[in-house]
Order: C-alpha cells, then structure tokens, then sequence
C-alpha cells in the first residue's frame, strides 16, 4: 500500500518506486481522491511500469477479491494518493488482507493532514476531522456541523475534507443495472460554506456566522496550489480555481503566529 503524495507523479517516495516497479500487479485507488489531471495510463509511463488498473469505488468496496487473490501469490502495489492509510477504506482494506494471511507493507506519503499546515495553522491545535458531503433533494445531513462545534468549543481548527464524486450512478441507472455513470463533480469551498452557512441559518449557534475565520484550499501540493485566508462570506466569493478543495474552519482565537502567515494569505491574493 504505496502513499503517492499529492502534487504530481513526482511525489512518489523512492522506497514506493521500488515496489512498484517489482509489482507483478499495480491498482490506483481512484474514488477517494485523485490526482487532477493524472490517470492510470499517466502515472503507468511516469513510473515506468507497463500498466495500473483503476481500483473504482465498485471494486474497492466490495472488498478487492480480485488484487487480495493476486496478493496472495504475487506481489500488488495499491497506490493512494496522499498517504496510504488515511481514509477507513484502506485500513479496512489492510485488515481484510492480514486476516488471509497476506504480508503488507505500508509506504507513507504527505497528505492533506499534515500539508494543511502550509497555511500556517498549527497541526498540534487541529480537532477531529470532517467530511463535508453534498447534500441531495432527501439527504441533508448536518454531523459535520455538530463537529465543527465541538472543535470550536474547545479552541480547535477543524479540517473539513469535501466530497468528490467519481463514477456515480442515479438511482434509475443502478435499479436497471446499467453501467452509465454521471460526470465527475468535486466540492468547492464555495459549496462546502453555503451547506454550513444554510445549517447556520436555521440553527444560529454561531457555529459558523459570517464572522467566523476560515481558510480555503486548493490543489494542495501543487505548484498552482491557492490559499485564501478571511472571514466566512470573503473566502466563499473567493475564486480558487480547480480542483481538490479543502477547508478548515480556524478556532476561536488564533495564535499570534498563526495570524501572521494566515495574513500572508489573504482573500483575492491568487496562488501560493
């Protein structure tokens, strides 16, 4: 389990280079995040292999019988981008192959855990993380709200990890069976806010009111990557270019050093 970092396929460490290119079989894990602009053919000739196999949202959740099949008499690289154990998915993933008895090896990476820190929001003062999902016509849920308030009664920024969706299917499409998937969409920080400021607005705990400071994200990693630092409304109307957006919501007071590099960040300022 190979972490690929998150600018480019320049990211890879030289350890999970290694193990790739010794792989009898290489998958990329394509539906919690991606690498904008890089798919399985891209990173195939960049890490000079003959080919990886895309490990979508179906195969992954149905427990990856096909790679821990192979695993068990060859070796299998399953590459992620950022590090290789930071979503459930993979850890549940590394306990399905331990239980048949399959050695695995970890190769971390940076991920947006700690390369949020490049705001200059100190790691140590970060709460639980959250994922912000879209919302839908049935669906509205408000968890992440409640978490965010947690994390604020208690003086912590909050990471909100937003949704991407990846070879999705409307509901007629899947009750036929037909494999038609809808384009990809990712969350915008834009689009994160206006779910918090609508919770906000009906149950005006301040949680979230158009005081509160927040930071915006984008293509963290990456050499066009954007940080926008203000309050709430300025960093929503903020344009942060393409994908992948991340959030965090900063606690209720800001360490003097903090303040000064969020500083260097301010709403319209453009790419970091």
């Amino acid at each position: 389990m190979i972490g690929l970092g998150l600018g480019d396929a320049g990211d890879i460490t030289v350890k999970g280079l290694e193990a790739v290119r010794k792989s009898a079989f290489v998958y990329l894990e394509a539906y919690t995040s991606i690498l904008p602009g890089l798919g399985c053919e891209d990173l195939a000739k960049a890490y000079g292999v003959k080919e990886i196999l895309e490990a979508d949202r179906e195969l992954v959740e149905s427990g990856c019988e096909e790679m821990l099949q192979r695993a068990e008499g060859e070796d299998v690289s399953f590459l992620v981008v950022g590090d290789a154990l930071c979503a459930t998915t993979h850890t549940d993933l590394w306990l399905r192959a331990h239980q048949r008895g399959i050695d695995v090896r970890i190769v971390h990476n940076a991920s947006v855990v700690n390369a949020v820190a490049v705001c200059g929001l100190q790691l140590y003062r970060f709460g639980e993380t959250v994922s912000v999902p879209y919302w839908t016509d049935d669906w509205r849920p408000a968890s992440f709200y409640d978490k965010i308030a947690a994390n604020r009664r208690n003086d912590l920024h909050t990471l909100c990890l937003l949704d991407i969706k990846v070879k999705e299917q409307t509901v007629e499409n899947l009750m036929r069976g037909k494999k038609v998937y809808e384009p990809p969409r990712f969350m915008t920080v834009a689009q994160a806010l206006e779910q918090l400021r609508e919770i906000e607005k009906e149950r005006q705990e301040g949680v979230i009111d158009e005081t509160v400071e927040v930071v915006g994200i984008a293509r963290l990693g990456r050499s066009d990557q954007a940080v926008v630092f203000g309050q709430r409304d300025k960093v929503a109307e903020a344009d942060l270019g393409g994908p992948l957006h991340s959030l965090v919501i900063c606690a209720r007071e800001l360490h003097e050093i903090e303040r000064e590099i969020l500083h260097a960040h301010p709403c319209g300022s453009g790419p970091a």
